[in-house]
């Protein structure tokens, strides 16, 4: 079985900015219950299907293949309900670890957060000076809840807070 063991934290400042080229990504969800989501994506130029269990802690079961481009497009403007998932991905290389920070767009326009993957939940990772707050086990910043409950939709003091974490 295939394990993802990730972390999600909100970041504090822009330092990350100009360490990498972004590529576009679009997504949408063929099913996204608490227990299985299933989701298609555009990466760049590529399609994938990417099939993920719950989440435990920072761990979930995540399966993933590459899908022609087309068969991608059609399933998003044909099967993936709206709103969609807009944002640039920033692969950042840092101490030996790779940083994934998502600039959002669309209805989710100002959000920004960025991810690590690990080998195991308890292993250590250097915390850049741009990273801020963890959200780990906060299911709003799932990809598949800001669809459901985008990041425009937010009351104002969940967003002022948001806001005020990233000017860390």
């Amino acid at each position: 079985m295939a394990q993802e063991i990730e972390r999600k934290f909100l970041l504090a400042g822009d330092g990350w900015r100009n360490l990498a080229e972004g590529v576009e990504y679009r997504q949408g969800y063929l099913c996204a219950a608490k227990e299985r989501s299933v989701r298609v994506r555009i990466a760049g130029e590529r399609g994938y299907l990417t099939v993920k269990g719950a989440t435990v802690g920072a761990s979930r079961s995540e399966y993933e293949y590459e899908i022609p481009l087309a068969d991608a497009r059609s399933m998003l403007d044909d099967l993936c309900p709206q709103p969609q998932i807009e944002k640039k991905r920033y692969a950042i290389a840092c101490q030996g670890f790779v940083w994934e920070v998502d600039e959002f767009f669309g209805l989710n326009q100002g959000l920004i957060v960025a991810e690590i993957e690990l080998e195991h939940e308890q292993q250590s990772f250097p915390r850049p000076d741009w990273i801020g707050v963890e959200v780990t086990g906060d299911a709003r910043y799932y990809n598949a809840a800001l669809c459901d409950c985008p990041y425009s939709s937010w009351p104002p003091s969940a967003m002022a807070e948001e806001s005020a974490n990233n000017q860390r």
